[in-house]
């Protein structure tokens, strides 16, 4: 049974009311690739049997399941490569100058789907500094819930760790747990993940240093990535820095950023007075 044309206007609804996040037409695909699974679970013939079960006989965990279903979660290690060297080459240098020795900093990891970014941080700022362990902080959020529990445990399988992490990095910083790879402990203590709809009010948090909010504003309204940036900047520091994904930019959305060019990626940072 095909995806109707109901059912997919009921999907993105839904989706748009939960998380601000925008399905287009066209995507009825990705709808019918994401669903199909949770149809065939219950012993339904499609994704349509599945919405008009939901839409008769409302159920929020169901509803949920959906939601969470439709986030994107694709992540790798070291994605996308520039963000990281900028952090370690110019960011923390900077940061540490700033700073007293005893005061923490504090990043976070936006929309951090299973924890690659978040843990790809904590191994660099390991790495960098003698006492990351006590002097960093890393908040990992993210919309679904089973991304923030799969952050918690900090465990990845063998096709998760090849995409993206150096040998030398899994041997550093890995144990075997079976047939995954455990993230060491310390590393995982540095790490702070909980639930968090950015689209909606956010909790109290930070003040951030640095914050990655990667690969996310692309899939909300202008208006959606005017209020998020709005809410990110007031959790920030003044000199804090944040990174967006190569297809992001805050020009022409929010003008109370400054761009920075940072080798061959950018990072931006809040006007003063904004």
């Amino acid at each position: 049974m095909t995806l109707t044309a109901t059912s997919f206007d009921w999907v993105r609804q839904l989706v748009h009311r939960e998380s601000a996040i925008v399905l287009q037409p066209g995507k009825e695909y990705l709808v019918e690739a994401r669903l199909l699974p949770m149809a065939q679970q219950r012993g339904l013939s499609g994704v349509s049997e599945l919405v008009e079960s939901v839409r008769s006989r409302p159920d929020a965990a169901t509803t949920r399941r959906i939601v969470e279903a439709l986030t994107t979660n694709e992540t790798s290690w070291f994605r996308d490569g520039d963000p990281f060297t900028a952090l370690t080459g110019t960011v923390l240098p900077q940061l540490v100058a700033a700073r007293r020795p005893d005061e923490r900093l504090q990043i976070w990891s936006a929309a951090c789907s299973s924890g690659q970014e978040a843990y790809t941080v904590a191994m660099l700022l390991s790495d960098a500094l003698p006492n990351a362990a006590t002097r960093v902080s890393i908040t990992a959020t993210d919309l679904s819930r089973q991304m923030v529990e799969r952050t918690r445990a900090g465990r990845f399988s063998q096709l998760e760790v090849n995409r993206g992490l150096p040998a030398s990095m899994l041997v550093r910083h890995f144990t075997r747990a079976g047939n995954e790879w455990e993230i060491a402990p310390a590393l995982r203590r540095m790490i702070t993940a909980s639930e968090c709809n950015l689209a909606a009010p956010l909790p109290r948090m930070g003040p951030f240093d640095v914050v990655y909010l990667r690969n996310v504003l692309i899939y909300f309204d202008l208006p959606t990535k005017q209020a998020i940036l709005g809410r990110v900047r007031q959790l920030m520091r003044p000199d804090g820095w944040l990174f967006l994904g190569a297809a992001e930019t805050t020009l022409g959305v929010d003008e109370n950023w400054e761009r920075v060019v940072l080798g061959r990626g950018s990072a931006y940072r809040p006007r003063k007075g904004a």
